[in-house]
């Protein structure tokens, strides 16, 4: 047991006997970067004292019992004998718990810092508070935060107090932008300490990596903090002219910001003193934490890239995402179908992972191969051979639902260890044929929509092809049916409305019954992503269900199908081609609810060995982790879910990257043109499905992301601002067939546009403009949920290659 020994002693890999802060100060002071001297209290020091100490007692009381705890006489003479070697002048003692300064755990500010200490006796008594500030409210809601509630242990180092002459905070990569070509440093005159604790605002450098400053702010110089004769520290008023860090202080700074982020291999949060003889020291280095991903440069393709991956990434993947449902889902099969027809990369490097947890999106161009030359022939041989009409009756697909139904009816909870953990590879395998469907009969689909589009080209009617295929019947519509009868029950049967909870609905047993059919036949469409699998799927979450008949009841019925001549055959075969496209993906999703329950119920044994605190908290981690059975589990469970709390209020990739700032003039929120027509309404911001209740016939509906879950909204909603997407995307198409303005990739809708907010949509020109109030405003109806009609509505022309408009609730292709 090491309970005092230098903090040369210490490296990066010692957490346990030295915290996180003296860890890292002992790695650079091990590697000769300018650290002043030092020793640490460890770990065994403080369990040696907390052996006395009642840890199951309220937190006040933890920390109260510390800061009076008798100190053993062998440990205050091993403090008392390392505060001598450092020449027994005034020192800085400061926490280092195990759980601090790691990579999504900062702790910033929460465990105790004591400056300008002097004398053994009062080393001493610092040594204990520093412990007991393991259990301040503040310290104890952060770990519970972060999920860090298990046993976390304290070391304290001990430095010599520099003299500063001005210290503050050095970022190695910008905080704010993500940039990691510019260091930002932060600078007031004094202790750090006023930087560190905002009690001033301090002058603000920018700096290149040569140490150029291409952007300062003065500070104000509210106060200067120094230290006091006799120990502790003064806050004085500052005076007289203000004197700033020079260009050699300035270049040593970027200097050792540049080799401390080289040693580590990542950006660091660092701070720094300068003495009073200019010499430039390192008071701490940890890594940056929160930090943006760096901006990236697109080009078109990526653009367009981003713009499609952007509508079904709301959430960030979870690791077990990035080991099941996106390698073998849809983003793993359009891989698969580029790579079959010549593109190579498709979705290749595109979610990069740091510490086990995906970092950022880096949209990426797929690139041609030399198969791209025999392309025309192979497709038109292809739709030749497989006609998208007849796809059901090929008995991969009988074969396909026949093998996700047996799986389904498999009862998990009564299966041994070894053969639940095979029950998610089983899953994924049945995606296989589909992803041979996909690439059998898409060729038709995307041939049949040629054909029509050159006709409708040379007749000069090409804006009528999205209301010709419009027509076409798939699940989607059949789900969208299905929910309009749910909601036309709860209008004629009295009370029902107020009922619509999964117990409420008992006391209606006709509704409950037609609403457990719903849930059989769709429930197993997702409400978030269909490239994840960790959100819940509908039949998972059936309030929200409920939510949505709720709004659709509460709205009068929708017109009956107006009558329409029969088809033409070039027009049958283009709607076979988009059923086929959104039916294949509808069924795709079978395995989607056996992989999550056999993932949870993995998850709910492992919580129940103690190896996770909750089922889901095996989402934090992969595949073939959870197969292999290896130590360990618990560790990086908690790691993961740390760096994913930290990422929390970080986005995967600055919108703007993907969506270019556009010129607003007076508007508030600008995007591409997804929807024609003019539409005033107050605002109603939607972020996720629980909240689709909130929405009130004639709002503007503003929203992160649309998935086919979000389509019924569409029927109330006066227009659509989507913060991702693109005029192909699913809320820009279904708009357009709803006849409602729409606007897609505005970037900032959400967060610019506020509830209740009057504004006016003109989905003409891609701009949402602030509008009169209610009372002054003209009649801006709700809009007519029928099929739009053609001289005011003009659906973009898709891609052949990824065809179609989906029509309603539950059916979007991730492929689209």
């Amino acid at each position: 047991m090491s309970l005092v020994a230098p903090l040369s002693a210490f490296g990066k890999h010692d957490l346990d006997r030295a915290g996180g802060k003296a860890a890292n100060l002992g790695e650079l002071v091990s590697h000769g970067f300018p650290v002043p001297g030092g020793f640490v209290v460890t770990t065994d020091a403080y369990a040696l004292v907390a052996a006395e100490v009642d840890l199951t007692a309220e937190p006040a009381a933890i920390r109260a019992a510390f800061e009076r705890a008798e100190v053993p006489a062998p440990l205050r003479e091993l403090i008392a004998a390392a505060f001598r070697e450092l020449g027994g002048g005034p020192v800085a003692v400061r926490s280092s718990a195990t759980a601090e300064d790691l990579p999504g755990a900062a702790f910033a500010g929460q465990q105790d810092t004591y400056l300008n200490v002097t004398g053994e006796d009062a080393v001493i008594d610092a040594v204990r508070r520093c412990w007991g500030s393991l259990w301040t409210d503040r310290a104890v809601a952060y770990r519970a935060k972060l999920g860090l509630e298990g046993e976390v242990r304290i070391a304290v180092v001990v430095q010599v107090m520099v003299e500063a002459e001005f210290a503050g905070v050095m970022f190695t990569a910008d905080p704010v932008t993500g940039a990691r070509d510019r260091i930002v440093v932060d600078s007031s005159a004094g202790l750090g300490e006023a930087v560190v604790s905002g009690l001033v605002t301090p002058d603000h450098y920018v700096l290149d990596l040569d140490g150029r400053v291409v952007g300062f702010t003065a500070g104000r110089r509210e106060v200067v903090i120094r230290a006091a004769a006799g120990g502790g520290v003064v806050h004085d008023a500052a005076s007289g002219t203000p004197v700033r860090l020079g260009e050699a202080q300035l270049a040593e700074l970027v200097r050792l910001g540049r080799a401390v982020a080289g040693h580590y291999g990542r950006p660091q949060d660092t701070e720094w003193a300068v003495g009073h003889d200019g010499t430039v020291f390192l008071v701490q280095a940890r890594p940056m934490t929160a930090l943006p991903p760096p901006p990236v440069k697109l080009n078109a393709v990526e653009r367009k890239m981003g713009s499609i991956l952007l509508d079904y990434l709301p959430i960030r993947p979870y690791p077990i995402d990035m080991s099941t449902w996106i390698p073998h889902g849809p983003v793993g099969m359009m891989a698969k179908i580029g790579e079959h027809y010549g593109l190579k990369g498709v979705f290749a490097g595109i979610l990069p992972e740091v510490d086990g947890v995906v970092d950022r999106l880096v949209p990426r161009a797929p690139r041609p191969t030399p198969k791209m030359l025999a392309l025309p022939f192979r497709l038109v041989a292809q739709a030749r051979r497989h006609d998208p009409a007849r796809w059901r009756q090929d008995p991969r697909f009988t074969a396909f639902t026949a093998a996700c139904e047996a799986l389904a009816a498999e009862d998990l909870a009564a299966m041994s260890w070894e053969e639940l953990i095979r029950v998610p590879r089983r899953a994924l395998d049945l995606v296989g044929s589909v992803t041979r469907l996909r690439i059998d009969y898409l060729p038709g689909t995307g041939l049949a929509l040629l054909r029509l589009l050159a006709v409708l080209t040379l007749t000069g009617r090409r804006r009528r092809l999205g209301d010709l295929i419009a027509g076409a019947s798939t699940r989607t519509t059949d789900a969208n049916e299905a929910l309009e009868r749910l909601a036309g029950q709860v209008r004629t049967t009295p009370g029902l409305a107020g009922a619509l909870t999964p117990d409420g609905i008992a006391a209606f047993p006709e509704f409950a019954a037609s609403f457990e059919a719903f849930l059989a036949e769709y429930g197993h469409r997702e409400t978030a992503s269909p490239i994840l699998v960790t959100p819940p799927t509908m039949g998972e979450q059936p309030q929200t269900v409920l939510d949505t008949v709720r709004m659709l009841a509460s709205s009068p019925p929708r017109p009956g199908e107006r009558h329409t001549p029969e088809p033409s055959r070039l027009v049958r075969a283009a709607q076979a081609g988009v059923a086929f496209r959104e039916d294949s993906h509808f069924y795709f999703t079978l395995p989607l609810p056996v992989l999550r329950r056999s993932l949870l119920e993995i998850g709910r044994r492992l919580a129940e060995r103690g190896v996770l605190d909750a089922p889901d908290d095996v989402f934090h981690l992969r595949l073939e982790e959870l197969e292999s059975g290896g130590d360990g589990l618990r560790e990086t469970m908690t790691a993961r879910r740390a760096r994913r709390q930290e990422l929390a209020g970080v986005r995967l990739i600055d919108p703007r990257s993907v969506f270019p700032p556009r010129e607003h003039g007076d508007a508030l929120v600008s995007g591409t043109p997804g929807g024609n027509g003019l539409a005033t309404g107050p605002v109603k911001v939607i972020r996720e499905p629980s909240e689709f209740g909130k929405l009130e016939p004639g709002d503007v509906l503003v929203c992160p992301y649309t998935n086919p879950s979000w389509t019924p909204l569409f029927q109330r909603a006066a227009a659509v601002v989507v913060d991702a997407g693109s005029m192909a995307s699913h809320a820009a198409i279904v708009a357009r067939e709803y006849g409602i303005p729409a606007i897609m990739g505005s970037a900032d809708g959400t967060t610019v546009l506020h509830d209740g907010q009057m504004v006016t949509v003109d989905g003409d020109t891609g701009h949402v403009t602030a509008a009169q109030a209610p009372d002054a405003a003209p009649d801006a109806a709700t809009p007519d949920p029928v099929t739009p009609d053609p001289a005011t509505s003009h659906p973009a022309t898709p891609d052949p290659a990824t065809p179609g408009p989906a029509t309603a609730a539950p059916g979007r292709g991730a492929d689209a």
